[in-house]
């Protein structure tokens, strides 16, 4: 409740200052930044033609530089906004936590807004580093879901992900943190066709909004329940 009623405080202010104007925003419709145009603003993938590149939850929008696709959904999912597109690339269904590919087989393995889902996030990191060289992983960081008010959706983002040197700790949501905050707006305004102080702060500020995490060969990760239990980590450690 404190939450709510702070996000309700903050959007009345800006709402008498005039820096936004509720209605317009929240009608004018929405305009989504493409993964890829704002990832190669901070992370250089440094790919060759001829790398054999995999992309593990493709969705609607697959990596560039993809010459194979995996996705769990090839229908209609609450998982992702868009339908499914392939570009043209070799599409496999499959999921992360169990991939059809063999040790090391691939040379960059690229996983963007999937590990938030799933239900064995230690598999699944294992599953990457198993078939990848190397890889980028990118998840969404518990301000993003509480600002935008993913919480309050059922079965969706099981888990939030903190990022310490070469590691991601996997924290699974507490009922308590599973809540409506009763705040939209937030979302309206950073994805708002038209531009606004919010739009402008969260597309320069993508990589605090999101974990961008480059790994090679492997990393290290540690899993943990809604009651703070060490459910799992790797054993490379740190």
């Amino acid at each position: 409740m404190a939450l709510a009623r702070l996000l309700a405080v903050f959007t009345y202010i800006l709402k008498k200052l005039n820096f936004l104007d509720l209605r317009v925003y929240s009608l004018a419709g929405f305009s989504s930044e493409k993964k890829f145009d704002y990832q190669r603003r901070y992370i250089k993938f440094r790919l060759t033609k001829d790398a054999r590149v995999l992309d593990v939850g493709s969705g609607g929008e697959p990596f560039p530089y993809a010459t194979y696709l995996v996705d769990l959904y090839p229908g209609k999912t609450q998982h992702r906004y868009n339908e499914l597109k392939t570009n043209r690339k070799p599409l496999i269904q499959a999921s992360v936590e169990h991939l059809p590919f063999k040790r090391k087989s691939i040379d960059f393995a690229y996983c963007a807004h999937v590990l938030e889902h799933v239900d064995d996030p230690a598999r699944a990191c294992e599953e990457l580093m198993r078939v990848g060289k190397r890889g980028y992983i990118e998840v969404p960081t518990r301000l993003s879901d509480i600002i935008f008010n993913f919480t309050k959706i059922p079965n969706f983002h099981r888990w939030y992900v903190n990022r310490a040197g070469n590691s991601l700790i996997f924290v699974e949501y507490s009922d308590y943190e599973r809540r409506d905050t009763r705040c939209n707006e937030f979302y309206q305004f950073a994805h708002s066709r038209y531009d606004n102080p919010l739009r402008r702060m969260f597309r320069r500020n993508k990589d605090l909004i999101t974990n961008m995490f480059m790994w090679d060969q492997r990393f290290s990760y540690y899993v943990f329940s809604k009651d703070g239990e060490l459910l799992s980590r790797s054993t490379n450690g740190i």
